[in-house]
């Protein structure tokens, strides 16, 4: 009857801890193995509303990214030897002359311009993000999408997904959104003419917090790696704060003079 007794009490026991831990797991878990059930999209599971109207607030860095620094003005950048032959060669108004007024204003760099972004959901898997400032567009794709074959452009291509800096794999919570960008036209660092490459890789990660005033602010921190412009990566970041409308938005032609 002892035993009995103990072996019905462990019973209990175990189908309590199993049951609690069935109660933790997040409802899309539970829900995975079952048929017909809807998948989040990343757009339903985004963990901060990352659309509408946002703009820079330039707070480091200000004399490198409000004007164009003069010639020979690299630092802060460890550059390989053939990227200062580039930028050594700067001349703005060849580049104009070329078309290529937009170096300054592709992905790797684009997030730490004096700007206002528009972000919008394309679709359910799709950021679109319009950027006033040199009159730029990127998109940015979730889940197994596959980029159409063409050429390498301005804002490349971008995948992109909800990421947790949780431990805790039993209780996984998206807390920032990671995008990773290649097939990038090679352009401008800095617009004085230090350069990426083709080759170049872009990392980011989009930070959302909601201050106690009422304030939505997003930090973006950017890391470009590219073995033949740069000796180590490039680590740059940018603050933007939200706005309630489109107030001062004003897309602007790119430029290599200003």
């Amino acid at each position: 009857m002892r035993r009995a007794s103990i072996v019905r009490k462990t019973g209990i026991l175990v189908s309590a801890v199993l049951g609690l831990l069935a109660w933790q797991l997040p409802v899309s878990a539970q829900n995975a193995g079952k048929k017909g059930a809807t998948p989040v999209t990343p757009k339903a599971e985004a963990p901060f509303d990352i659309t509408g109207y946002w703009v820079s607030v330039i707070t480091q860095n200000w004399r490198l990214r409000m004007v164009v620094p003069p010639k020979g003005d690299y630092m802060g950048i460890s550059m390989t030897a053939d990227s200062k032959k580039v930028a050594d060669a700067w001349d703005p108004g060849k580049e104009e002359a070329a078309g290529n007024q937009c170096k300054g204003y592709g992905a790797a760099t684009i997030m730490t311009a004096p700007e206002r972004l528009h972000i919008t959901w394309q679709d359910d898997n799709t950021l679109k993000m319009e950027i006033d400032a040199g009159m730029q567009t990127r998109e940015f794709h979730f889940g197994k999408w596959t980029p159409q074959a063409g050429n390498p452009t301005w804002q490349g291509t971008t995948t992109a997904v909800w990421e947790s800096r949780e431990r805790d794999k039993l209780q996984p919570k998206a807390k920032y959104l990671k995008a990773t960008t290649t097939h990038m036209l090679s352009g401008f660092l800095r617009k004085n003419g230090v350069p990426y490459s083709e080759d170049a890789v872009l990392t980011e990660t989009y930070d959302g917090f909601h201050e106690p005033t009422g304030e939505d602010w997003m930090i973006v921190t950017t890391v470009v790696d590219d073995p033949k412009y740069l000796e180590r990566p490039l680590i740059l970041t940018g603050q933007f704060k939200k706005q309630k409308d489109a107030t001062g938005w004003d897309p602007t032609p790119c430029s290599a003079r200003w």
